[in-house]
């Protein structure tokens, strides 16, 4: 074996720690997701991880749905991507049910309801 490509157990530690967004599978596998672009499907990853994110800060509305906020600007920021794009990615996940949209108005953001994969896959 090379030593050169062996990690040391402190190397394994530090990619162990490295955030990442994660996909599941189903959207990969499962027929209704076939025509989703590899861009909504990582934009699918960060909703998600989001999504943890206020579970966790109980981020929820009157009916007990969590909710994300996810700005169309912060979605071109973080793909590196136009409006336009990030506006057909949004349309692009809520055409196969991944999430909704809720608009506030008065130049609030909207809340957007990610949609539990396995729920729907079960």
């Amino acid at each position: 074996m090379n030593e050169e490509n062996v990690m040391t157990t402190n190397e394994m530690n530090r990619e162990e720690r490295m955030p990442f967004f994660r996909i599941p599978k189903v959207i990969l596998t499962d027929e209704k997701y076939v025509g989703l672009s590899e861009d909504a499907m990582l934009l699918y990853g960060i909703l998600l991880d989001r999504r943890s994110l206020s579970e966790r800060n109980d981020w929820r509305d009157k009916k007990g749905d969590v909710f994300v906020y996810c700005t169309l600007e912060t979605i071109q920021m973080t793909l590196r991507c136009a409006h336009q794009k990030a506006t057909k990615l949004l349309m692009e996940l809520e055409k196969v049910g991944l999430i909704r949209r809720k608009k506030q108005g008065l130049g609030r953001p909207a809340k957007i309801y990610v949609a539990d994969i396995s729920a729907l896959s079960a």
